[in-house]
């Protein structure tokens, strides 16, 4: 992989979620990311999996399915991208995924597990990826990305919200 992503490889909103990742070496980052979700999530009591920091905020449960959709949507980015797909990809409004999510009583383990197999599988790709897709460009939400600027920032919007995990929700 070809180093840090430039900051014209991402639109100015993802520069925070960049920031949070200052290695070098992203794939490890990424690699080791689940096993600290797993272990957040099993440190939490079922009974508080819908707790909410505020009225209007996401349950623990809602921000791990927003974990999930976020790995999906920006893992699809990448392999589209990374193949050449100059097809311009959609945003997602993260608020209306989470809505429609029917979580029901799913346990917050299942969620965690379900995001390292996502991550995984996104890990995967990433690995067998040739140099050049690395810096291939596409359109995501109006906005020209990388391959490697989307490797940044997923791994910097999770760091993200486990900061918010331990700031807001007291799980760490």
């Amino acid at each position: 992989m070809s180093g840090r992503p430039d900051a014209g490889e991402y639109a100015p909103f993802y520069a925070g979620y960049v920031a949070r990742v200052p290695e070098e070496g992203v794939l490890e980052v990424l690699a080791e990311q689940p096993a600290v979700l797993r272990r957040i999530a099993a440190g939490v009591p079922p009974e508080r999996e819908d707790f909410r920091y505020a009225p209007d905020k996401w349950s623990l449960r809602q921000l791990f399915s927003h974990l999930i959709d976020a790995e999906r949507v920006f893992g699809y980015r990448a392999l589209c991208i990374a193949h050449g797909d100059t097809t311009p990809l959609p945003g997602f409004d993260e608020k209306a995924y989470v809505a429609a999510a029917d979580l029901g009583s799913t346990p917050l383990a299942a969620l965690a597990e379900e995001l390292a197999l996502l991550r995984e599988g996104n890990l995967a790709l990433f690995r067998r990826l040739p140099e050049e897709a690395w810096t291939r460009t596409g359109k995501a939400n109006g906005q020209d990305v990388s391959v490697r600027a989307l490797a940044w920032i997923l791994a910097g919007h999770l760091r993200h919200h486990l900061a918010v995990l331990a700031e807001r929700y007291g799980a760490s």
